[in-house]
């Protein structure tokens, strides 16, 4: 597995609860995993009920066999300040940009440098050893933008171009498309069995080729339990409604004369299998479509009881039990 741990989807498809289960999971048996987000929501502090994230690497959950996950929410300003101290040891003056508004400015009017300050955080965190030569954390996860903007978003040395020619800032584009470009990193696309977001998974997955950015593989959420299989459903569609009612009755769901409750029961049970049979016909094309894309293929079940620490656990366990740790 890649050390570096980039996860994308379009809005709506759970990428944030993708990434922080795919952490928990990489944390199994006493590895150290650090969970990144890029985005200033705080969406891991809701998934794993805690307080909001601080800027600085902070422990928020223990995995299985004794493993930890920490969490950091970068913040580019504060980010942008370490640069400046880092590179220009500006110490006391740097604050004072910052009281002045002169680095929200900068970020501002500056996208790409935003972006390079966000994922060179994320690559340091990578490339960081302790005193015995060892890496800090085994693995890091960073929960990225939207599928529509993961390519512009790692391609930073495009992105600073316009920038900076030569210098650090220079340098230090150079040195994250370094770690992005390398087998260390893996950039997964999270979807659901739906077209929109299968198509903006494909085209993504063509921007990120094109880039020569390295796509690992997409992880379809949410996904419904198979009530009925094709076998099933192609019954439905050749069942008589007076075989359907006589079934109802035998199974002491009311007589089978006409008016009666097995009757009434007939076509709202009929209606329901028919607009089954309609979602399974479409999720089976999506499937379809996402296996030609050449990448290997992960599903994730829709929690019925939504959301909580437990539930992420419970997805934790999903991806070890499918390779992904």
């Amino acid at each position: 597995m890649s050390r570096l741990q980039v996860v994308s989807g379009k809005g709506g498809t759970g990428k944030t609860t993708v990434a922080a289960a795919l952490a928990l999971a990489l944390a199994t048996e006493g590895k150290r995993t650090l969970l990144v987000e890029v985005e200033g929501r705080q969406g891991i502090a809701q998934l794993f009920e805690t307080e909001a994230l601080p800027y600085e690497e902070r422990k928020i959950a223990v995995a299985p066999g004794g493993g930890e996950v920490f969490a950091l929410a970068i913040d580019p300003e504060l980010a942008l300040l370490d640069y400046l101290q880092m590179f220009y040891k500006l110490g006391g003056a740097g604050r004072a940009l910052k009281k002045l508004g002169a680095i929200d400015f900068a970020t501002t009017i500056a996208p790409g440098l935003r972006d390079v300050l966000l994922t060179g955080k994320a690559c340091e965190a990578v490339r960081r050893k302790d005193r015995s030569g060892r890496f800090v954390y085994d693995y890091v996860v960073m929960d990225a933008p939207p599928t529509g903007r993961i390519t512009r978003f790692l391609n930073v040395n495009d992105e600073v171009a316009g920038l900076a020619k030569i210098g650090p800032i220079h340098n230090q584009a150079q040195a994250v498309m370094r770690v992005l470009k390398s087998p260390e990193t893996s950039v997964h696309l999270v979807t659901l069995l739906e077209e929109m977001p299968v198509q903006e998974t494909a085209d993504g997955i063509a921007e990120l080729r094109a880039a020569r950015l390295p796509v690992g593989r997409v992880i379809v959420n949410m996904v419904r339990p198979e009530v009925l299989d094709a076998a099933d459903l192609e019954l439905v569609r050749t069942v008589e409604r007076s075989s359907v009612a006589q079934a109802l009755s035998a199974a002491g769901l009311g007589g089978a004369r006409r008016g009666g409750n097995a009757e009434k029961l007939v076509d709202p049970l009929l209606e329901q299998a028919a607009e089954y049979a309609e979602r399974y016909t479409l999720e089976q094309e999506q499937r379809a479509v996402l296996g030609e894309l050449g990448l290997p293929l992960h599903e994730l079940p829709l929690l019925a009881e939504g959301i909580d620490l437990a539930g992420l656990y419970e997805l934790a366990t999903e991806l070890r039990k499918q390779g992904l740790s």
